[in-house]
């Protein structure tokens, strides 16, 4: 019988869907959390252990007779202005706790490192896969860009502007290319990730089958759902303005939404794309695939509010016409 895994983020849209393939796998599951009765009122069926990322002695407790980790903790929605060097400052401590604690292996779900000069966002998700790697530990990183699936903070931003909008501004950042993936193919990749053979620290890339800019992303998730919105470039719009139009229309977190859209200043495009390969995977899925997934997973939880407003907008996008950007 293997030795147990700690799940970290467990509550989060990654950890939750990741549980169900590390226990599929045969693998006993230790989830972590803060709040463990709560947890256990919500998934009774799951382990849930008492810890905190920032609280070594709890992580220790947590980890003891585990054979590997997953690190899936962001605290980037926090809001408090030191969040990044928290941040930094967990992921060193998780490094030296598992090692303390014997543990063989750490795998972490980071960010596709930008062509130009990254957001604090990512860096703090770069950084933190630094930490991580450099730990006594072996770590494996693997860097997502954009994860099409219910959940996602980046999927439910671009849902909500195709769905919501029957014309919308094009700021000149949403000319940058992304390599969206779905959320299926980022849990298959990290459940893999546990298994493949690892004989020292290292990182991949988890892009999806394309690269696209930001303007062809929303066109083809509006097409999904049967649209057509009209488009207007507006260059001038800056990531932190147009943060605020899309805190008004989505149901994204502003803050989440302003440090996503914060990074979308250079191509997001991965450079060591091989993983799916080597770790015999299936080839990611195409964009309008994931996008039917993610939308058929989150039928029935729209509110009210948010389906009269997707309902007239798709009223007047009809009468739109067929106007191209």
């Amino acid at each position: 019988m293997p030795h147990p895994v700690l799940l970290t983020g467990a509550s989060g849209f990654i950890g939750r869907t990741l549980h169900a393939s590390l226990v599929a796998a045969g693998l006993e599951v230790r989830c972590l959390t803060r709040s463990p009765e709560e947890a256990r009122r919500r998934w009774p069926d799951r382990n849930w252990v008492g810890g905190d990322i920032g609280d070594p002695a709890s992580l220790s407790r947590a980890m003891a007779g585990c054979g590997a980790a997953y690190y899936l903790v962001h605290g980037m929605g926090t809001a408090r202005p030191d969040w990044a060097d928290e941040e930094l400052r967990w992921a060193e401590d998780f490094a030296d706790v598992a090692g303390a604690a014997g543990l063989e292996r750490i795998v972490y779900l980071g960010g596709v490192a930008p062509r130009g000069p990254p957001s604090a966002h990512l860096r703090a998700r770069l950084m933190t896969g630094e930490a991580l790697r450099s730990g006594p530990v072996r770590c494996l990183e693997l860097r997502a860009g954009m994860i099409i699936g219910a959940g996602s903070a980046s999927w439910t931003i671009v849902r909500d502007l195709a769905a919501r909008l029957p014309a919308m501004v094009l700021p000149a950042w949403l000319a940058h290319r992304s390599e969206p993936v779905a959320l299926d193919d980022v849990v298959a990749a990290l459940a893999a990730a546990g298994r493949v053979e690892l004989e020292e620290s290292t990182w991949w890339d988890l892009p999806g089958p394309e690269a696209l800019s930001g303007t062809d992303i929303l066109l083809r998730i509006a097409a999904v759902m049967g649209r057509r919105p009209l488009l207007v470039r507006i260059p001038l719009v800056t990531p932190r303005l147009s943060s605020h139009w899309i805190r008004l229309v989505t149901r994204a977190d502003h803050v989440l939404a302003r440090e996503l859209v914060e990074g979308l200043t250079s191509d997001l495009v991965g450079t060591r794309p091989g993983f799916w390969r080597s770790a015999g995977l299936a080839a990611p899925r195409p964009l309008e695939v994931a996008a039917r997934l993610a939308l058929a997973a989150e039928a029935g939880s729209i509110p009210a509010s948010g389906r009269l407003a997707e309902a007239v907008a798709g009223w007047l996008t009809r009468r739109a016409g067929t106007n191209r950007p």
